[in-house]
C-alpha cells in the first residue's frame, strides 16, 4: 500500500531503494548499544566487559543482556578466565559477527545513496537565501 502511494511522486523509485533497504537491516545489530559493541570489537579486534562498560556507558545488567544476545546470535564468543583470582571476560568478533556487520553497513550506505537524489534535487532548487549584510542594517555604511 505505502509503496503504490509512493508510485506517483517523481523520487518514487530511491524511496523505494531505501525503504528496501531498511527492511534488510539486522536489528541484532540496529538497535544503539549492540551497535555500540560490534563497532568497538571490529575496530579492537576484542575487548574486555570493563572496557565495553566504560566506553559504551553501560551498566554491568544492561551491557550482559546485550552481550548474551550477540552472543546467542553468533556475533562475538567469549572467553572467560580469572586473572589475579579476579574473573576476566574478553569477547571477540565472530566470523558470522563480522559478515552481519559488513551486510549492515551496506544496507546502511544504500539507504543513503537513496537518499542523496532528492537532497541534490532539492539543494539545487531551494538555495537558502543569502544572508542579510549587518551593516546596511545598522546604517554603518552611510557616509558621513
Amino acid at each position: 500500500m505505502a509503496l503504490e502511494i509512493l508510485s506517483t511522486h517523481p523520487n518514487a523509485p530511491h524511496a523505494v531503494a531505501a525503504l528496501e533497504a531498511l527492511e534488510t537491516l539486522d536489528n541484532t545489530i540496529h538497535q544503539k548499544a549492540r551497535l555500540g559493541i560490534m563497532s568497538t570489537l571490529l575496530a579492537l579486534g576484542e575487548a574486555d566487559f570493563k572496557l565495553l562498560k566504560e566506553t559504551l556507558a553501560l551498566s554491568d545488567g544492561n551491557l550482559s543482556t546485550h552481550l548474551a544476545l550477540l552472543e546467542e546470535r553468533g556475533y562475538v564468543e567469549a572467553r572467560k578466565e580469572f586473572i589475579r583470582r579476579k574473573p576476566h571476560t574478553t569477547y571477540t568478533p565472530t566470523e558470522a559477527g563480522r559478515e552481519a556487520f559488513q551486510r549492515y553497513l551496506l544496507a546502511l550506505e544504500r539507504i543513503i545513496q537513496a537518499a542523496q537524489p532528492a537532497e541534490t534535487a532539492q539543494d539545487s532548487s531551494e538555495a537558502p537565501p543569502a544572508p542579510a549584510d549587518s551593516r546596511k542594517t545598522t546604517g554603518q555604511n552611510r557616509k558621513k
